[in-house]
């Protein structure tokens, strides 16, 4: 891992930033896991540009940015649970990386900050859904300290399963 990196808040203007990771990360990580249609719906820059768009000016969530090199690398987003049964806990709704610098350590990096602000926001607990045939991010996300629950739910044409922590 390049030890010159940076994580910080994403601010008005990071939109497109925001929407180019989430999408090339989707296209790469997704594409034996989605139908292909099904990808390319769910990987619309434009609409995940206007989705960043309406976050950042709603101030609605925390959103960060992994940089190395002073280059966007990685991004992440929480927020309160958006499940309503789920009242109290924290939801990491996203943590996407470019598939260049993959298994380099710096999703390790951002999970750290991540769940460290969670922390000092009070939250004592943690969710995040993950499609059930990604495997490489349970992992992750298992060694991270989190466990699968029985909740599961169809997203974009797959089953995600949720975790918690």
């Amino acid at each position: 891992m390049n030890e010159n990196y940076n994580i910080r808040r994403a601010t008005a203007g990071d939109e497109q930033i925001l929407a180019y990771i989430q999408t090339e990360s989707w296209k790469a990580a997704f594409q034996n896991i989605l139908e292909p249609e099904d990808l390319e719906q769910c990987t619309n820059l434009e609409r995940a540009t206007a989705m960043y768009q309406k976050l950042l000016d709603a101030k609605k969530g925390n959103g960060y940015i992994l940089e190395v090199e002073g280059k966007p690398h990685c991004i992440a987003w929480w927020d309160a649970a958006r499940d309503p049964d789920m009242s109290g806990y924290a939801e990491l709704i996203c943590i996407h990386s470019l598939q260049d610098n993959w298994r380099k350590g710096y999703g390790s990096k951002m999970m750290e900050q991540i769940l460290s602000d969670i922390e000092k926001a009070g939250y004592a607990h943690t969710l995040l859904w993950v499609f059930e045939k990604n495997i490489r991010a349970r992992k992750f996300y298992e060694a991270k300290g989190f466990h699968i629950t029985e909740k599961a739910k169809e997203f974009c044409g797959a089953v995600e399963v949720m975790y918690e922590k």
